[in-house]
C-alpha cells in the first residue's frame, strides 16, 4: 500500500499561533485587497469631463485656464470643476467666472458629445490662482 503524502513532513504554511483567517478555504480568500473607490462610475465621468474641458476651453480668457480637477458635488448629476488661471494678475476672478458662464452651453455640449449618458451633468466652476 502506498504511503500517505504528508506523513513524513507537515505541509508548509502552518503557523503556531491562530489567526483571523484560519479555517477559511483558500479558494475564497480574495487575492487583491478591496478597493477604496465608492463610486467608480462617477469618478470615470469626472476624468472624462476633465479631459474634454481641457480641450474645449478656448477664447480670450479661457485659453489661460487649466483644468485641475472635477468632483461630484453632491452627486454625478452636478460636477464641481476646479480650474487654475495662468494669465495676468489684473484680471478679476469674477471676469473669469463670467467668461465660463458665457461658454457654459458650449462646454456642456462638448461634454455631451464625448460622454454617452442620458443627461449631461451640470457644471459649477471654481477658479484657483
Amino acid at each position: 500500500m502506498a504511503s500517505r503524502r504528508f506523513v513524513s513532513k507537515p505541509p508548509t504554511g502552518l503557523s503556531s499561533e491562530p489567526a483571523a483567517d484560519d479555517g477559511i478555504d483558500p479558494r475564497f480568500v480574495p487575492k487583491y485587497p478591496p478597493g477604496k473607490v465608492s463610486n467608480r462610475k462617477a469618478l470615470q465621468l469626472c476624468r472624462e469631463v476633465e479631459r474634454v474641458l481641457s480641450m474645449a476651453l478656448e477664447g480670450e480668457l479661457l485659453r489661460d485656464l487649466t483644468v485641475e480637477s472635477s468632483v461630484p458635488a453632491p452627486d454625478s448629476s452636478r460636477l464641481l470643476v476646479t480650474v487654475r488661471f495662468h494669465g495676468l494678475e489684473t484680471i478679476a476672478t469674477k471676469d473669469i467666472l463670467d467668461a465660463l458662464q458665457t461658454q457654459h452651453a458650449k462646454l456642456r455640449g462638448a461634454i455631451a458629445a464625448a460622454v454617452h449618458r442620458r443627461k449631461t451633468p451640470e457644471l459649477a466652476f471654481q477658479v484657483v490662482r
